[in-house]
């Protein structure tokens, strides 16, 4: 007997009438229709709890993975029982197959990492492809033009306190203007209304032997020209010679009264024309900054508009109206950027040297910072910053360390904080930060390891990497000679330790064995280094990435990269499927761990990161602006 043909439904308008073929199939459906086994004919999502039109598998479990057993014995009911025991099995056992093929597998990396890059750049043998592509393409989605995204937003910013800084401008000129209006208002009719006593003052200095008096017609007389008997006035017009004399004294006063009517001409014309310059320069000033003010805010809606525009600008700005607003519609909004930005930018007051997130999952972050203090913090709240848990020790300065906490390092609820004080001090997370236990150095620690919850490694200062036992009261095990310089980098597993020097070399050591089996001599020294599967990534003091086989206790260069730092690289997380990168210069790089790294982002900051760490996807900095950074996916 023929198998009867079936297929699924995606369509949800469609759901009634592929119910009803489905059930009538076995009744009407010719038999020469029936001959494709394979295809399963399933009623739509309109007639499952679940509004997804088709099932996605997914470990919280939805679509038609998370009905009810009776639900899918319900919905396999009203399909032919030949299709239920034979079609069926066959699916399942397909799709199940889809995934075990490595070559598939393959291939979809190959897509993701592009032609050109070799992935991974390590060995082959075990690697973990399904769990490769699953996190890259999480993180090509979460990051990709994020770095965009993030100047955009910097430089909206950077236009903001522009407008507020002319703004503030334009507020102190007013102020200074409403102060000076006083000297402005009066002047009346193109001359300046004085105190007439700075009047005559004025007169008197320019214009040497004249006396001025109020101008009433009465005469204005030079000292001594004319004489007074008794105190009293002379008669006007009592002979010739009086006459003279009346002629004499009116000749002499109206030419006093034309010179001082050209002193005072002189000195209107000269104020109008101060005043007038004064005025235009205010003026001319005020154009050009309310100016400056329109232009910018006519730069910040062009960028708000065009940010809509192309659908990938998610910060909110002004909008100048279109077209589709003037028919009465408008676009859908742009999505939300698939990551937030948490900051903790309170509680150090130096900066901060190290970061690390333990917990599981990103949920809670430790800061070691220059300060001599850890601080805790608890990333599981809302909101744009997180709630500062403890810090270690107690509070206020040096609760922590006695010097700069330079590395940290956590296994399960043990953390370690390593410090410029020669001392590396143990803490109880499951215990809210209670103290452990406390290891005395001999010189400043520069790096941390803890590849067992019992088993502690320091590098120091000093040349050497030591070896604790964090469940003794005297923990050392033994300190190992291996570099000639500071040790400055240091991974670990059960077996093997891989320290970096500023001597430029990296060596490996059997702990089993208790022999050094490889020292590798590079161009320049590493200051960053992570440990994961076969391969082993690298940071330099040149910027430059380094990456490297181990197997069987041997390490074997494969590549080196410039993904554009131009400065120390000052931390590096590698996972199958991941690559994080920082650099004193400022950066912070993802990208995908191929061969050449496929940078997916770079996000610039105010000042150096000195650290970052990963965990679940969340990623953490540590700043030189006393701050710690977070970025995680959008809840």
């Amino acid at each position: 007997m023929s198998e009867p043909r079936v297929t699924v439904g995606q369509d949800e308008a469609g759901a009634g009438r592929e119910e009803k073929e489905a059930e009538s199939a076995p009744l009407n459906q010719p038999s020469n229709e029936a001959s494709r086994p394979g295809q399963l004919r399933l009623p739509s999502g309109s007639r499952l709890p679940s509004a997804e039109p088709s099932p996605s598998p997914s470990a919280e479990g939805s679509g038609l993975l998370s009905l009810p057993w009776e639900m899918v014995a319900r919905i396999a009911s009203h399909l032919p029982a030949q299709c239920v025991i034979t079609v069926l099995p066959q699916v399942c056992h397909a799709l199940g197959n889809v995934g075990k093929d490595s070559t598939a597998w393959q291939l979809r990396a190959c897509r993701l990492t592009g032609p050109r890059a070799s992935f991974p750049v390590g060995p082959r043998d075990g690697f973990d492809w399904p769990s490769a592509c699953l996190e890259m393409e999480e993180l090509i989605t979460c990051w990709t033009g994020q770095g965009e995204r993030a100047a955009r937003e910097a430089e909206q910013a950077e236009r903001e306190r522009e407008v507020e800084r002319a703004q503030e401008r334009e507020r102190d000129r007013e102020a200074l203007a409403e102060e000076g209006i006083g000297e402005w208002e009066e002047v009346e009719e193109g001359r300046p209304q004085v105190d007439e006593g700075i009047e005559v003052e004025e007169v008197g200095f320019r214009v040497e032997g004249v006396m001025a008096v109020p101008w009433d017609g009465e005469e204005l007389m030079e000292e001594g020209e004319m004489q007074q008997d008794g105190g009293g006035d002379l008669p006007m017009g009592v002979g010739e010679g009086e006459e003279r004399q009346e002629a004499a004294a009116e000749a002499m006063m109206e030419e006093e009264r034309d010179d001082e009517q050209g002193v005072l001409e002189a000195i209107e014309v000269e104020e109008r024309d101060d005043e007038q310059g004064v005025l235009e320069a205010i003026e001319v000033e005020e154009r050009d900054d309310e100016q400056g003010v329109l232009e910018a805010i006519e730069v910040e809606e062009r960028v708000g508009v065009l940010a809509d525009r192309d659908g990938q600008d998610y910060i909110a700005g002004p909008k100048l109206g279109g077209e589709g607003e003037r028919n009465g519609s408008s676009c859908p909004p742009s999505p939300p950027p698939a990551l937030e930005r948490l900051s903790l930018p309170s509680g150090h007051i130096a900066e901060v040297n190290s970061v690390l997130l333990v917990g599981g999952e990103g949920a809670v972050c430790a800061s070691g910072s220059r300060d001599r203090n850890v601080n805790l913090w608890d990333l599981r709240e809302g909101g744009s910053t997180g709630r500062l848990l403890h810090t270690l020790g107690g509070q206020g300065l040096f609760s922590t360390h006695k010097g700069w906490v330079w590395c940290l390092a956590a296994r399960g609820p043990l953390l370690a904080s390593g410090s410029f004080d020669s001392t590396v001090r143990l803490w109880d997370l499951g215990a809210q930060g209670a103290e452990r236990g406390l290891i005395r150095a001999r010189a400043a620690v520069l790096c941390l390891a803890l590849p067992q919850t019992d088993v502690l490694l320091a590098g120091t200062y000093d040349k050497k990497v030591s070896v604790y036992d964090t469940r003794v009261a005297e923990p050392l095990v033994k300190s190992l000679r291996l570099h000639s310089n500071a040790v400055l980098c240091l991974v670990a597993d059960e077996q093997y330790i891989l320290s970096g020097s500023k001597d430029c070399t990296v060596v490996i050591y059997d702990r089993r064995a208790g022999k050094t089996l490889q020292k590798l001599q590079l161009g320049s020294y590493l200051l960053s280094m992570c440990y994961s599967g076969s391969e082993v990534w690298a940071g330099d003091n040149r910027g430059m990435l380094h990456a490297f086989s181990m197997q069987a206790g041997s390490i074997k260069p494969l590549s080196q990269f410039d993904v554009g730092h131009t400065s120390l690289v000052t931390g590096i997380h590698r996972s199958p499927g991941s690559l994080y990168t920082c650099s004193a210069d400022r950066t912070i790089k993802v990208h995908l761990p191929c061969a050449p790294p496929r940078t997916l982002c770079t996000l610039h900051h105010q000042a150096g990161v000195n650290g970052l760490s990963v965990e679940a996807g969340v990623l953490a900095i540590a700043s030189g602006e006393m701050c710690v950074e977070v970025w995680r996916a959008r809840r």
